[in-house]
Order: structure tokens, then sequence, then C-alpha cells
């Protein structure tokens, strides 16, 4: 009797225990499958930089507009940033793209699609905006594993859109330029950024990438590529202190070729332990902690 209830007490905790590690395993692979959708109106964006730059309506002026356009959008430092919610799943943009070739490595860098956006007419402005409204909700309509979405644009447009993506139950990250958002834009999204905070730290960046730059896989430097990391999921939380855990999964989408073997190194906390220099570890709750010094 004495080992039945024995027998039956460890059946017990051993069953406790595997209901706490199928909890941790859905946690992490609820994690792992984070997967964001990215719409650029990409005119939108470099039109409001420009504005910035020369003067409020100065982009709109026929001899501004219809000619090739200096790189001045950081598609590397909003690519980046997105990355922070999930994989990336989708990544269009949509522009009239005969004027912007000089994004042509960028754009490759960061696989983006482009969409071409014809204008009918002069004062046809809104073609890509309703192209990329249309796109957007049909993808939250086809693919279900979509968790986030990104909107690179300050338009009043797109109000609708974010309507209809926050009823769908997906969340909505909006992105603008401070002198050219709309309010009403910003406030219906589940989370909005101005694009000046996201590029703070990238502005000795050059955003036009050379087209010398080989092609060939390098590897990265891996205090530069964490600390990136680091700085962006800092940007989305809000706290200076951010779970170890978080951090690879973002490494990785911002680096699919990293791995902790290419610096000699078995584990993520290893490679830190090697740069005590750049990164702060203490302990946290449920997993260690880190921050950049």
């Amino acid at each position: 009797m004495v080992l039945f209830r024995q027998v039956r007490h460890v059946v017990r905790i051993e069953q406790k225990s595997l209901l706490v590690f199928n909890q941790i395993i859905s946690a992490k692979n609820k994690m792992d499958k984070e997967t964001v959708a990215i719409y650029w109106d990409f005119e939108n964006i470099h039109a409001s930089l420009f504005d910035t730059e020369k003067g409020l309506g100065s982009y709109g002026k026929p001899q501004n507009r219809g000619k090739q356009q200096n790189a001045l959008v950081n598609v590397q430092a909003l690519y980046d940033f997105a990355a922070t919610y999930g994989t990336i799943a989708i990544n269009k943009a949509y522009c009239n793209w005969q004027w912007y070739s000089k994004y042509r490595f960028p754009l490759l860098k960061c696989a983006v699609e482009l969409i071409q956006i014809f204008p009918a007419g002069a004062s046809a402005k809104n073609g890509a905006d309703i192209k990329l409204s249309l796109d957007a909700v049909e993808d939250i309509l086809r693919f279900s594993h979509i968790t986030s979405i990104v909107v690179i644009g300050g338009d009043s447009d797109f109000i609708p859109l974010a309507q209809k993506i926050k009823a769908a139950g997906r969340d909505l990250i909006g992105i603008g330029c401070k002198s050219s958002t709309n309010q009403h834009w910003a406030n219906s999204c589940s989370d909005f950024k101005y694009y000046e905070a996201l590029v703070i730290d990238d502005l000795n960046e050059d955003i036009a990438v050379s087209t010398e730059e080989s092609e060939l896989i390098q590897i990265k430097n891996p205090v530069n590529l964490i600390s990136k990391a680091i700085r962006q999921e800092t940007k989305r939380t809000g706290d200076e202190w951010v779970v170890k855990a978080a951090i690879r999964p973002i490494v990785k989408r911002l680096d699919p070729t990293f791995d902790e073997s290419n610096y000699k190194c078995k584990t993520f906390s290893e490679l830190l332990k090697k740069h005590p220099e750049t990164f702060k570890i203490k302990s946290g709750k449920h997993d260690h902690m880190i921050s950049l010094r």
C-alpha cells in the first residue's frame, strides 16, 4: 500500500513536470513562429525626408519629383526594427521605381519585393496607397500565420486599413516621419514609431550601399550585430535590460548566416561572456538579462 502511494506520488510529480515542460515548449514555439509582413509606401517616406531636407512641398514640384532620386531612406534601419517583431515573411515596397535606382543595393540586401506603380497622371498620388491596402488585406486573409503588420508611411489614407488589420486580430505597427505623419493614422496603430527615432543610431552609416560591395557572404562582427539587436529590442520595449533568450532570434533575423561556431563559441552565452566590455549580464526572474555598457 505504501509502495502504491509512493508510485502514485512520483507519477503526479512527473505529470506536473511534463505539463510545465509542454507549457515552456508551447511558449517557445509561439515566440519562434511570430511572423511579420512589411508594406512600404516608399515614395511617401522618401518625399517626407526630401521635404525635411529641402523645405515643405519641395518634392511635389515637377523639377524635383520627375528625376532620379538620391537615397534618403535608411532601409536597413527600418528592416532591422521590423525584425524585432518576428521573422519577416512578406516584405513589399510600392513606388514608381524608375526614379529610385540608387536604392537598388539596400533594397536587395533586405530582400524587398518591389511593386511597380505607374502613375495614371500628374495628380494620381494614391495608386500606391490603394494597391498596398488591397495587398495587405488579402495577405492577412490568406496567411493566418502573419502575427504583425508593419506599414511604413504617414498617410491618413491608411486608417481604414488599420481598422481591418486590428479587426482581424493582428498587431499593426506604423512608421512615419515627424514632419508629415497624420496624427489620426498614428493613433489608429497598435504601436507607432517615428522614423527619426529608429535611425538615430545609424546616422553615421551609409544609406546607399556602394555598387562595389561584394555579393559574397561575409562574417559580420558579432559585437556590432548583437549590439544592434539589443538596441532594436530596447526601442521596441522601452526597457534598458532585455531578456537574453529574445536577442538571439533577432540576431538570426538580422543575419541568417549568424552562428556561434563562426566565432569559436559553442553557445550564445559563451559569445556574450567573451565581450564583457560591451555587454552587461545579470540574473532575471526566468532568464538572464543583458544590456549595453
